[in-house]
C-alpha cells in the first residue's frame, strides 16, 4: 500500500503501535481510520499473494459455478465461485486470501480444484446474497422443486444409515453438523451413541435429502421446520417426524421414529409390581377424575397412558385423545393431533373435545395453565382424564399442576392418582458381571446390615449388546393414590406430600430402582442416571 501511495510511513508506524495494543490486523486498522478503502486493501492483498482481483461490480459470476457452493458455506468462507477455467479448475474469489485452509475446504465442498482470487468484502457479500436470491426466485417461478436425485450417493447413504439405526432399535436419529464433519447419532434404550460420521462435503446433499423426505422448504435454511415422512423397513411402514434446526455449522436434522402400527400395549406388558398395578387399575376404573402420569421425555408415559385406553376400550365408551404427535394408532379411539400452525393447540383441542361429551380424554401433555385447568375441570365434571406431565416424581406432579395455576381445591376434587415412572436399561444377560458393593454404597442404600450377603451386577459389554453392557429396558413406577388424608395436603409443599405418601405406603422410584439392582436386572449406575439419586 506504501508502493501504491495509499499509506505513508507515519501511518504505518501508528498502525503498528495500535496493533500491539489491540491485536487487530494492519489492513483492518488502516481501513478503520479511513486511510484506505476496503477495495484498496483487497487490491493490495491480491498483489501481495499474486492473485487476480475480481471487481464484482463489473463482473457477473457464472450462475452455474456460483450455485455449486451453498449459501451458508459461501457466507461462512466469504467465497464465491466465479467461473470455470477448464480441466476441472474453478476460479473462486474470496475476501481474505490469508486464510490458507479455505482453499482445501472449498475444494472438498465444491468437488473441483480451486484457484483463488480476491474481491472487496462488501461487494462479495452483496453478490452472494444477490445470486442466491435469484436462484431461489428462479426455483419459485418455475415451480420446480430443488431435489436430490434418487440415484445419488447421498440418497444411498441416508437410506443405509437410517435402515441400520432403526433396525437396531433406534428411537430417533440425529444428523448433527460439526465444523469438520456431519455426525450421526442414534438413541438406543434412551441413550445416544455415534453410529457414523459423514464427510463435511456431503453435508449439503444429505441434509437436502432428509428435508426432501419430509417435503420441507429446501431453500429455507435460517428458520426451524418440521414435517413427516414414511419409511418402509423389513416389510413394515414406519412414520418419521423430521425437524430441521439451523445451527452454527449448518442445519441439524432429527428424525423421530413413530411405530404407529404396533399393537396397543396392555397392563401385563408394563412390568408394574402387583401393588402399583392394583392402584393403577383402580384409578383407571373410576367414572371421573384425573390420572396423571409423570416423568421426563422418553420415560414411557405414552405407553402407560395407552395401556389405560386399552383397558377401557369397548363399544360402550367414547375415548378421545389430543396428542403431539399421535404415536400409535388405536382402533376404536378418536385421536386428534396438535397442529400449532393451524391454531390447534392442546388447550383449544381439549376444549373442543369436551364439547363432544367423551367418556375418557387423554391429554398427551399438560404444558400450560389453560390446558392444566381445563383438564382438571373436566375430571371434576364427570370425565375420566388421562394426562402426561413433566415432573420428577409423583408428589412433584401435584406441585407442578399447582405451579401451572390449578388451585388446591380443584386438585383435591379432580386428581385420583399420580404415577411417576422411568425406563431403566436392562443389563445384558450375556455379559453382566457380579461385584460386592462398598460399605459406602451399602450405607447410602440402607443395606449396611446386609454386608457380605448382597451383591450387584454391572455392565461389561459384548457383541450381542453392541459393547454397551445393556440390552432392552424395564420400567419402574411410583404410585401416589390420593386418599382422603392426602387430599388435605394437596396445597402443601411437595416434600411434605411425599413424606405423607411414603408414610401411607408409597414405594418410591429410588426403592424400585434398588429392587431392580438387587434382582440383577439393572445397575446402580443406570438407576443413578435415570433418577438423579446418588448411590456411590
Amino acid at each position: 500500500m506504501i508502493n501504491r501511495g495509499l499509506l505513508n510511513i507515519e501511518q504505518v508506524k501508528l498502525a503498528f503501535e495500535e496493533q500491539q495494543l489491540t491485536g487487530r490486523r494492519l489492513g483492518e486498522i488502516a481501513v478503520g481510520h479511513g486511510w484506505v478503502t476496503s477495495a484498496d486493501l483487497a487490491h493490495a492483498l491480491a498483489d501481495q499473494f499474486g492473485l487476480e482481483y475480481v471487481d464484482l461490480t463489473a463482473v457477473e459470476p457464472d450462475h452455474d459455478a456460483a450455485a455449486l457452493l451453498e449459501k451458508e458455506l459461501a457466507f461462512r468462507y466469504q467465497a464465491l465461485p466465479v467461473r470455470f477455467l477448464g480441466d476441472g479448475l474453478l476460479l473462486v474469489t474470496v475476501a481474505d486470501p490469508t486464510e490458507a485452509e479455505h482453499a482445501e475446504r472449498l475444494r472438498l465442498a465444491l468437488g473441483h480444484d480451486v484457484r483463488l482470487a480476491v474481491s472487496e468484502p462488501g461487494e462479495l457479500e452483496g453478490a452472494i446474497r444477490r445470486l442466491h436470491t435469484q436462484s431461489v426466485l428462479k426455483v419459485a417461478d418455475t415451480a420446480a422443486p430443488v431435489a436430490v436425485d434418487e440415484s445419488t450417493p447421498a440418497v444411498a447413504l441416508v437410506n443405509e444409515t437410517l435402515e441400520q439405526a432403526i433396525s437396531e432399535g433406534a428411537s430417533d436419529v440425529h444428523f448433527e453438523p460439526q465444523e469438520q464433519e456431519l455426525v450421526v447419532r442414534a438413541r438406543f434404550d434412551g441413550v445416544t451413541r455415534v453410529v457414523t460420521r459423514i464427510p463435511k462435503e456431503m453435508q449439503p446433499a444429505v441434509v437436502s435429502r432428509l428435508k426432501q423426505m419430509a417435503k420441507l422448504e429446501l431453500a429455507e435454511r435460517r428458520a426451524p421446520q418440521d414435517g413427516r415422512a414414511s419409511l418402509r423397513l423389513a416389510g413394515q411402514t414406519l412414520d418419521l417426524r423430521i425437524a430441521a434446526l439451523p445451527t452454527m455449522h449448518g442445519e441439524q436434522v432429527v428424525l423421530r421414529v413413530l411405530h404407529r402400527a404396533v399393537k396397543s400395549p396392555d397392563l401385563a406388558a408394563l412390568g408394574m409390581t402387583p401393588t402399583v398395578r392394583e392402584l393403577f387399575e383402580h384409578a383407571v376404573r373410576q367414572p371421573h377424575g384425573a390420572l396423571v402420569v409423570c416423568g421426563p421425555t422418553g420415560s414411557g408415559r405414552t405407553t402407560t397412558l395407552y395401556s389405560a385406553l386399552h383397558l377401557l376400550n369397548d363399544p360402550g365408551r367414547v375415548l378421545t385423545t389430543i396428542e403431539d404427535p399421535v404415536e400409535y394408532e388405536l382402533p376404536g379411539v378418536n385421536q386428534v393431533e396438535v397442529a400449532a400452525k393451524a391454531g390447534l393447540t392442546f388447550a383449544d383441542g381439549l376444549r373442543t373435545i369436551l364439547r363432544s361429551d367423551p367418556d375418557t380424554v387423554l391429554v398427551g401433555e399438560i404444558r400450560d395453565e389453560e390446558t392444566a385447568r381445563t383438564a382438571m375441570h373436566a375430571g371434576m365434571t364427570g370425565h375420566l382424564v388421562l394426562a402426561a406431565l413433566h415432573a420428577h416424581d409423583a408428589a412433584g406432579g401435584i406441585a407442578r399442576l399447582a405451579d401451572l395455576g390449578v388451585e388446591a381445591g380443584l386438585l383435591a376434587t379432580s386428581v385420583n392418582c399420580v404415577i411417576a415412572q422411568r425406563l431403566a436399561r436392562r443389563l445384558c444377560a450375556d455379559c453382566r458381571e457380579p461385584y460386592w458393593p462398598t460399605d459406602e454404597q451399602l450405607g447410602r442404600l440402607g443395606l449396611l446390615g446386609h454386608k457380605g450377603r448382597v451383591f450387584f451386577q454391572r455392565p461389561k459389554g459384548c457383541e450381542r449388546c453392541g459393547g454397551t453392557g445393556y440390552r432392552g429396558r424395564v420400567a419402574i413406577y411410583e404410585a401416589l393414590l390420593v386418599t382422603p388424608e392426602l387430599r388435605r395436603l394437596l396445597g402443601a409443599p411437595a416434600d411434605e406430600l411425599r413424606t405423607a405418601a411414603v408414610r401411607a405406603g408409597m414405594t418410591t422410584l429410588r426403592q424400585e430402582g434398588v429392587r431392580l439392582c438387587l434382582e440383577g436386572v439393572s445397575s446402580l449406575e443406570e438407576i443413578e442416571r435415570i433418577t438423579g439419586e446418588r448411590f456411590s
